[in-house]
């Protein structure tokens, strides 16, 4: 175990933006074979959709350690409370949406919707998605820039992204599956 872990540290080290965006995908594919197994109960599992959720997954961990270096290099007062304060504001009120908005409009790029249909299903999901992300990352981001160093703090966001993306990929797929279950 501890070889895996030097291993680990080592990989995040010299290649931090390809260790996230690797260990970003098998996490956000986890999730979403979690919701597919775990909270959908498919009988068929859908790899092509977890293929989907592992390729966003990659570029959202490769954004997210570019964003959290930037937060790091914006915010060097020499009082850690602000800076941690600061960096979840910046963070939920500009990042979130924009994040949650390009991940919702990715799936639907993924699944082969039109624009049109991509507006629509982010006017329709994303509401609820920010503000379900509201109820739980300002905390998670509170701990992670005031106790994690930087190369490994989209490990831990993807750990609890675990679940998040369990919630995202149920909610994504939630219309897709009833359309497609009507015209069945």
């Amino acid at each position: 175990m501890s070889f895996l872990l030097r291993s680990y540290k080592k990989g995040v080290s010299r290649f931090p933006y390809i260790a996230q965006g690797v260990q970003a995908s098998i996490l956000m594919a986890t999730g979403d074979a979690i919701a597919q197994i775990g909270v959908e109960k498919k009988t068929k599992f859908d790899f092509q959709r977890s293929s989907h959720f592992l390729l966003i997954g990659f570029f959202g961990g490769l954004g997210l350690r570019k964003w959290y270096g930037v937060l790091q290099s914006r915010f060097t007062s020499p009082n850690k409370t602000a800076n941690t304060l600061k960096k979840v504001a910046v963070d939920q009120l500009f990042f979130a949406p924009a994040f949650i908005g390009a991940l919702v409009g990715s799936v639907g790029l993924l699944q082969g919707q039109n624009p049109n249909d991509i507006t629509k299903k982010l006017k329709r999901e994303f509401p609820d998605i920010l503000l379900a992300n509201y109820k739980l990352w300002p905390a998670v981001q509170l701990l992670n820039f005031y106790f994690v160093p930087l190369n490994y703090q989209v490990v831990l966001v993807q750990v609890v992204a675990v679940l998040w993306n369990t919630y995202v990929s149920f909610k994504t797929n939630e219309v897709t599956t009833v359309v497609a279950e009507s015209h069945s």
